[in-house]
């Protein structure tokens, strides 16, 4: 399936902020692309338009395309509860992010790529989707044979962060998604309601 492959720099500062992880090129120049740069006064920005850039903000952070997210928020707004962070917790409760906040990558589109090389398990069974949806008590593992793969152990030896509705055992290479994540739990700057407002239209 097609993924994003272009500048990811580039799309942090259309949307000012490092959506893709730490990138010093982003911290030099921390303000939109074009010609301009700095000095170009922008036009005030439309209802739409600021709708759509968060959901275009959302489907690049989690790395998923247009019909994946779309079929997402129908799930969402069939679901109980508020759509718009419903919504967020289906994209957290992913495979591919999942094993991206348990600190096996540094990057989303790494951990798909752990998912889709076949290196991790869940429940003990290896599982190469990964828009798999998680579900409470799932155990997420690295697969035996993969356990010394050095871009695991380099990324695990650089993760600090831990969340909450997650455990990990770094003896086992296993951690637990214990939970579907609270709004409050979940780190990324988006404003869920105004990608409601674009679908609801």
């Amino acid at each position: 399936m097609a993924r994003y492959n272009g500048p990811k720099t580039k799309i942090a500062r259309k949307f000012g902020e490092a959506i893709f992880g730490d990138d010093k090129s982003f911290e030099k120049r921390n303000y939109p692309p074009g010609q301009h740069g700095q000095a170009k006064k922008r036009a005030k920005r439309s209802e739409y338009s600021l709708q759509l850039q968060e959901k275009q903000k959302a489907k690049y952070t989690y790395g998923i395309l247009e019909r994946q997210f779309s079929n997402l928020f129908k799930k969402a707004s069939a679901s109980k509860g508020i759509t718009g962070e419903v919504l967020l917790q289906l994209c957290e409760s992913r495979l591919d992010n999942t094993v991206f906040r348990m600190g096996l990558s540094n990057s989303r589109s790494g951990a798909r790529q752990l998912v889709s090389h076949r290196h991790i398990t869940v429940n003990g069974e290896i599982l190469n989707i990964p828009s798999y949806q998680l579900k409470p008590g799932d155990v997420v593992g690295v697969r035996e044979k993969s356990k010394s793969l050095t871009v695991i152990e380099d990324s695990l030896a650089t993760t600090s962060t831990v969340f909450e509705w997650l455990t990990w055992n770094n003896d086992t290479k296993t951690g637990t998604f214990v939970s579907v994540p609270e709004r409050l739990q979940i780190p990324e700057n988006i404003k869920e309601q105004l990608i409601v407002e674009l679908y609801s239209k």
